[in-house]
């Protein structure tokens, strides 16, 4: 819901309306702006209209003596208790929006607000009186929130593209991004692709003073992973999962628009549309794709027939969207809607669902978004579980079996994904944990870097990002616990939940994830890990809490992807702009890459002598996006390409 901009301290507020603009898709029901030149602060806001359609729910909002400014995109689920208990205290309320709540909350807790606000929020509050900045971002990061501070002051927006309208933002490239871009196809936060720019990350909060000094940032909320488990059997425990995700569902129907749904026809997406139709008077729309000659994701089963299969067992509405892109065209406008260049043509399916949602007049889409990271769904997660069967077997046999494996060829899937399985089979159990999480061996990387990345990155190693986090929950002794607490803190908030957003509102709509709420989240924390892959099946808790709710059939279908072909677009639709993006003349020019070992690459992929179409893709949305973002001086003021 909506797109906030701001400017603090000593820097030129005068930017602050392209910025703004630039915002346009994220809020285009309305816009707001408010400057106090005196005080040196300007906020902007764009306004996706959910809650309170009326005048009264403008922002930036005012508290009732103008001493305080808010600018505020999500949806807060407890905003009706809160404003129960703050009209007890005496505050009195001129809207219905969960906006205004938040203005009242600062009042009565000043900057420990945060920690009493239960939904998917990035928020920026300007204290007049105190000349003070407070940022917040949501818990698991469902919502984005970037800053900068350049000499002088802060900037921030809820995407990197209006940050970089200010002048005073340096755009000098971080190496470290670069690498994590290449090794894992994101950035782990608090790293974007600019040294100066950074993401604010989730369940923190940052305090400025009104020239731009941080008074304070630090978490005001992290994933309960500490060793404590949740008492009772299984069973108890698939019913508190089913219990708490039905809540969940019935709060995020909030609002007063109407309310549709993803259905891929997977567990996560159709539990989620069997409880919205719970409580549903008529049959919930639901969107799903289906794909089009020479668009059928890699070697994966359509989820088509599933989708069909679960809306009929549920009476849902189903809406079905052909997927027939023009991959040239996607590809560039990918790389401009994501900020950064996360190599996943996944978020196809999502920016085309909400387009459709849109033209038949949804702002609002519930996704099954965030079972994975919860309750063990990925492929590393069961290749974690199967370290049991072979864990006894002594190193040097290990390294054996390991040894040329580290860039797997072509054959097919199930060679790719047993080459990768055995790169990192000669690993220590800690350093193997975190191996999982690469998507391209370290020598092969380190091979493509260039002079303007070599020097600077020197041993610097990707993993390096996750290793911290994990040193914040020393008491969980679980290693696929501490592979969930990765997910959650990084995999979900800095790819999926990045481009999931991203994709929505470059159309106007608002995605909601119930599979996120707090409760659920901290809930499913204390679950005993076996709970979560039992005898080898992953998600089990998850799948018997919606067995009432999902047909057996896709209860124990196998998991697929929300893909696209990227490996045939690679070698044959995006063959022209992969010679043209990564040509010898476009690298030598940038010096972030080798041109020579980059074009090897490129030749040994296309005779699928190896499988680096991901790192290929890498490669060209990093050049795409400094030719979008970097050259000229920063992008233009229009939203879209």
């Amino acid at each position: 819901m909506c797109g906030l901009c701001g400017i603090v301290g000593r820097l030129p507020l005068d930017r602050i309306g392209a910025m703004n603009s630039l915002l346009a898709h994220r809020g285009p029901d309305d816009a707001g702006e408010w400057r106090d030149p005196a005080a040196g602060v300007a906020l902007g806001h764009r306004r996706l209209s959910i809650l309170d359609l009326r005048p009264e729910g403008r922002q930036p909002m005012e508290n009732e003596d103008g001493t305080l400014r808010l600018v505020f995109n999500g949806e807060i689920w407890n905003h009706l208790a809160l404003r129960a208990e703050l009209e007890g205290k005496g505050h009195r309320f001129r809207s219905r929006t969960d906006t205004e709540v938040i203005l009242h909350l600062y009042e009565e807790e000043g900057a420990e607000c945060p920690r009493r606000l239960d939904g998917i929020f990035a928020f920026a509050l300007w204290d007049g009186p105190r000349r003070r900045l407070l940022l917040a971002r949501d818990h698991l990061g469902v919502k984005p929130l970037y800053w900068a501070a350049p000499p002088g002051g802060i900037v921030f927006a809820s995407e990197l593209k209006s940050l970089l309208v200010h002048p005073e933002v340096p755009r000098e490239i971080d190496p470290e991004a670069v690498l994590a871009h290449l090794s894992l196809v994101w950035a782990p936060a608090p790293r974007t692709m600019l040294r100066s720019a950074r993401k604010l990350e989730p369940g923190h909060r940052l305090l400025a003073d009104g020239e731009g000094r941080v008074l304070d940032h630090s978490p005001f909320w992290d994933v309960p992973f500490d060793g404590t488990r949740e008492p009772g059997t299984f069973a108890d425990h698939a019913s508190g999962v089913r219990e708490r995700l039905l809540a969940a569902v019935r709060a995020q129907r909030m609002g007063d628009v109407p309310v549709a749904a993803f259905l891929s026809g997977g567990v996560d997406s159709t539990a989620v549309v069997a409880a919205l139709a719970r409580d549903s008077r008529e049959p919930v729309v639901a969107y799903t794709v289906g794909f089009g000659e020479g668009a059928r994701p890699d070697e994966n089963p359509e989820d088509l027939p599933w989708a069909r299969l679960a809306a009929r067992h549920i009476g849902a509405d189903l809406r079905e969207v052909r997927v027939v892109p023009d991959v040239m065209a996607f590809a560039e406008e990918m790389v401009w809607l994501l900020d950064e260049p996360l190599a996943d043509p996944a978020c196809i399916n999502v920016l085309l669902i909400a387009e459709a949602a849109r033209r038949d007049g949804f702002k609002v889409l519930l996704s099954g978004a965030g079972g994975d990271d919860l309750f063990s769904g990925y492929r590393r997660h069961w290749a974690l579980w199967t370290e049991r069967f072979w864990s006894w077997i002594p190193g040097p046999l290990r390294r054996a079996a390991g040894s040329g494996s580290r860039v797997a060829g072509g054959g097919g899937a199930l060679r790719r994904r047993a080459g990768k399985y055995l790169s990192g089979i000669h690993l220590e159990p800690a350093e193997r944990l975190l191996h999982y999480f690469l998507w391209a061996d370290g020598d092969v990387v380190g091979g493509l870097l260039g002079p303007r990345l070599r020097e600077p990155l020197g041993g610097s190693d990707p993993l390096d990002a996750l290793r911290e986090s994990l040193r914040r929950i020393p008491g969980e002794p679980s290693r696929l616990n501490r592979m969930l607490y990765l997910e959650q803190k990084h995999f979900l908030p800095d790819h999926n939940l990045a481009y999931t957003d991203k994709m929505g509102m470059a159309r106007g709509v608002e995605v909601r994830v119930p599979l996120l709420d707090r409760e659920l989240v901290e809930y499913a924390a204390r679950l005993p890990p076996g709970d979560k892959v039992r005898g080898g099946r992953t998600k089990a808790v998850l799948k018997e809490a919606v067995r009432p709710l999902v047909p057996a059939a896709i209860l124990d279908r196998p998991k697929t992807g929300f893909g696209a072909p990227l490996r045939r677009w690679i070698r044959e639709d995006l063959r022209d702009l992969v010679r043209e993006t990564l040509s010898e003349r476009s690298l030598a020019a940038r010096g972030l890459f080798d041109p020579r070992a980059v074009a090897s690459l490129v030749e040994a992929n296309e005779r699928r002598e190896v499988d680096a179409s991901y790192l290929v893709f890498s490669l060209v949305c990093i050049e795409m996006w400094q030719r979008r973002f970097l050259d000229g001086g920063g992008p233009a003021t229009e939203a879209s390409p």
